[in-house]
């Protein structure tokens, strides 16, 4: 028994919800038989004239319904959640779940006040809010389309509990009711309505729930009514709906929790101090004088109710109520998490239960899949029957959804889209075209092709983790590789170290001829059995210093020495010197003659920057487009303003296109894309090389509707396909493999093999060379053979022709190794024994003889 030493009898009075006037006189009757409390109305327009006579009279009034307008001073309990409370419970779970946008729809103005903290929460956001309200009609088709059309797929819907079925049935009739759709529904009652129709759709149904019908009180009381029922089916508390799926309406809760509180309250009361119940009139000036000790005390107690704990701050408003919030699943509502005014929003649904009941969702599911054909992501697959379906396409995208598909467990249809484009935003209409414009009229459920995640992407539509990592980079032709120099031989050492060494050889050979002569050690007797020479013998003649320092420099040698400290030093300096500088014309040698050299005009981004000879350009609308259009680099802002301002112009309509240009530009166009497209092309295209490495950084990935619930999932089959090496495995087939892959590669291979081998015209120079050192060594001979003769000739005085065709004859017969001499005519003042110095073949004098060098005694 709650009331052992009492019994509480219950009236009940009916009224009008428009009716103040009648409220009042009904009050006033009630209060002319006794009465202890009051407990209501629900209606707002009566509920303050109530008040207002409890307050008079001071009598209990206990409330159990949302009301703004709650007093602190007065003889008023209200067991309803704080309204204020209530709605921080809304801005937490939308905060929680991370809303950028949503739409507010409302049925009147006091659905404004109940949500004027998310209101406030949002503030002066990027991404606007929307409030709309429910017409009076019931026909809510008008406004839920200009919600659809608006793409907003977040509703918060604040309406009576009566027409939350009409408003969710009336949505799914325009498609309002997909996987990407999320409601938070603001009754407390959720769990009343009809929910069936909803199960399976896949859109997120949230609420809050006051009362929750698996705990032990509220079973143990619905029990209790279920026995009783039979007996009292006219009971205020017996209106509750009783079938398999049993629920307590929050207002009835709350009314049974308001009965106890204040039953709990008498019964302390009543056994410290009798309590008296006295008729009271609304025309007289007496009160009830335990009324104000009853509400006090009600606002310091601490009990648990079906509504959880109850208790009231110092102010009197309720307070550490706990709010579960319950979501809609296949098996029904079902609680994900709590709320309560201290520690927010807590989610008790583990992430395992979460991903678990989504593969189980797409398991069921046949997703629509936009792309469009670009190699080799999609192609058309080459057969000689017409194919349909997703058997007419082929390359790594469609792979990679396939391998996908089997990792989740989903079936999909492929479709181009309508105008071949990846999606850009339009900056003055602001709508999307290509492939986001699919996402967003939720006409397909994912995106796959080369499609970039960029910022503004991201912000309109949600992106898996990247499949693959790319940066941009410039296609352009291969560089024209340099015709062999005929004198590359010359090429390791500059034409200043080749005139300086000229310079030095020259200079040392001079100073050499000088210091030998002026030396005394560098004089010698040219005859050593001659102990008293007349003359002493140089051999450093100035040809002779010429021939030691070219021979040292040739690392030949020659047979004269320098004996001298003088002359030695400077040959052993010379020495050093071409030591040092044969050694490094030898090891930049190998170098200059093996290494292709190649003739490329651009090598950077930099490169193109600073000239304009050559045009280049990139995809329309396209990521690389906006990269440099976006970017604050100024190289990339002055190629931007370059790229914009050339006609006819440079953009390309589609990366085959961009490729094209750069094959017929022969060497005019540079075409900027991706570096794993450019991969894809110069596999293929020979002709084609990747210039410089990459300008940034980013990554393809599959593209979903905002607030995608399989995000998460197709996040993690990729991860896994990554970890196995189905990705490189894949990656490796369309690029190197399919299509032509692979066919550059013999040409790489042999350029590699052959890069040491020389040929004739590498190394010809030197050829030359030694031929034409050849032609004029037998100029000069032929010089010397000519001016000898002449010579003889006019000694002789014979004739020249005659002197050179017995020359000629002697030197033809290539016989023996020594010439006989003829001893020439003495005259008066030549010296006895003496050798003229000059041979003569045999027959030119008519007596022979042998002279010898030696001085005759």
């Amino acid at each position: 028994m709650i009331l052992p030493r009492s019994k509480l009898n219950a009236q009940i009075e009916k009224m009008s919800p428009q009716d103040s006037f009648h409220a009042s006189k009904k009050v006033c009757h009630l209060l002319r038989s006794g009465v202890a409390a009051i407990f209501g109305p629900q209606s707002a327009h009566t509920a303050s004239h109530v008040q207002s006579i409890c307050d008079t009279m001071e009598i209990p009034h206990l409330e159990t319904r949302w009301d703004y307008r709650l007093r602190r001073e007065s003889c008023l309990v209200n067991l309803y959640p704080h309204p204020t409370t209530l709605s921080k419970a809304y801005v937490d779970l939308v905060k929680a779940w991370g809303w950028k946008s949503f739409t507010i729809i409302y049925e009147n103005n006091e659905g404004l006040v109940r949500l004027q903290e998310l209101l406030k929460a949002h503030g002066p956001y990027e991404f606007p809010i929307t409030v709309r309200q429910l017409g009076e009609s019931s026909d809510y088709r008008p406004l839920l389309k200009q919600i659809k059309n608006s793409a907003e797929s977040h509703i918060v819907l604040d309406c009576s509990t009566e027409r939350i079925y009409d408003v969710l049935k009336q949505a799914q009739q325009i498609g309002m009711m997909s996987d990407y759709h999320s409601y938070l529904i603001t009754s407390l009652d959720l769990h009343g309505v009809d929910l069936e129709e909803f199960k399976y759709g896949g859109t997120n149904i949230t609420a809050f729930r006051l009362v929750d019908p698996d705990g032990p009180e509220v079973r143990k009381v619905v029990r209790e009514w279920n026995l009783s029922e039979a007996k009292n089916k006219k009971g205020e508390i017996s209106s509750i709906i009783r079938d398999n799926n049993t629920f307590v309406k929050a207002e009835t809760a709350l009314m049974y929790d308001a009965v106890h509180l204040f039953a709990k309250a008498l019964h302390d009361l009543d056994t410290s101090q009798q309590i008296d119940i006295k008729p009271l009139s609304c025309d007289a000036v007496d009160t009830w004088p335990h009324g104000y000790s009853l509400i006090n005390y009600m606002k310091i107690v601490e009990m648990r109710g079906l509504t959880g704990v109850i208790k009231f701050d110092h102010q009197g408003f309720r307070s550490d109520f706990v709010l579960d919030i319950i979501e809609l699943s296949k098996e029904g509502l079902k609680k994900i998490g709590t709320w309560n005014s201290t520690e927010g929003v807590n989610f008790t649904r583990t992430y395992g239960e979460a991903y678990t009941q989504i593969v189980e969702i797409i398991q069921n599911k046949t997703f629509v899949v936009t792309t469009i054909l670009s190699s080799p992501y999609v192609m058309r697959k080459e057969a000689s029957e017409k194919l349909t379906g997703n058997a007419q396409f082929e390359g790594y995208a469609v792979d990679l959804i396939h391998e996908i598909s089997r990792v989740l467990g989903f079936n999909y249809t492929i479709r181009l889209a309508p105008d071949g484009r990846y999606g850009s935003l339009n900056r003055e209409t602001k709508e999307w075209d290509g492939m986001i414009r699919e996402l967003l009229d939720q006409k397909a459920d994912l995106a796959i092709a080369d499609l970039t995640i960029t910022y503004d992407r991201e912000q309109a539509v949600d992106f898996t983790m990247p499949f693959m990592n790319l940066g941009i980079s410039i296609l352009y032709r291969k560089p024209i590789k340099q015709p062999p120099n005929l004198f590359s031989f010359l090429s390791p050492l500059s034409l200043d170290v080749w005139i300086y060494m000229a310079t030095a050889y020259l200079g040392v050979s001079v100073l050499l001829f000088i210091l030998a002569r002026f030396s005394p050690y560098e004089w010698d007797n040219p005859h050593p059995c001659n102990s008293d020479p007349d003359v002493l013998e140089n051999q450093f003649t100035l040809l002779n210093s010429l021939w030691f320092t070219i021979g040292s420099l040739m690392q030949q040698g020659s047979d004269i020495a320098p004996k001298a400290v003088s002359t030695r030093m400077v040959a052993g300096m010379w020495w050093f010197f071409t030591l040092i500088m044969i050694s490094s014309y030898t090891a930049n040698l190998a170098a200059f003659l093996t290494v292709e050299r190649m003739d490329s005009p651009i090598e950077s981004a930099d490169d193109l920057a600073k000239q304009t000879k050559i045009k280049y350009g990139a995809l329309r609308g396209g990521s690389t487009a906006a990269f440099f259009r976006d970017s604050n680099f100024s190289t990339y802002q002055r190629m931007w303003s370059f790229m914009e301002s050339q006609r006819p112009s440079v953009f390309t309509a589609s990366n085959v296109e961009g490729v094209e240009r750069v094959v017929k530009g022969k060497g005019g166009y540079a075409f900027l894309m991706e570096s794993t497209s450019i991969e894809y092309v110069i596999e293929r295209n020979c002709e084609l090389t990747q210039v410089g490495g990459m300008l940034d950084s980013k990554g393809y990935g599959i593209a979903m509707p905002p607030n995608s619930p399989f995000r998460t999932a197709i996040s993690g089959a990729i991860l896994k396909l990554q970890e196995e090496g189905k990705l490189h495995i894949l990656k490796t087939r369309w690029w190197k493999e399919k299509r032509g892959g692979g066919a550059c590669r013999d040409d790489t291979t042999k350029t590699s093999s052959t890069a040491n081998e020389l040929g004739l015209a590498n190394v010809g120079g030197v050829f030359v060379v030694l031929m034409g050192g050849m032609g004029v060594a037998c100029v000069i001979a032929v010089c010397e053979f000519v001016w000898k003769s002449r010579k003889v000739a006019v000694e002789e005085r014979s004739s020249l022709c005659a002197e050179m065709a017995s020359e000629l004859r002697f030197a033809l017969r290539c016989q023996g190794s020594t010439k006989p001499i003829r001893k020439k005519g003495r005259s008066c003042n030549a010296p006895t024994g003496v050798d003229d110095g000059r041979f003569h073949p045999l027959g030119s004098y008519t007596s022979y003889g042998f002279v010898s060098k030696e001085p005759i005694n």
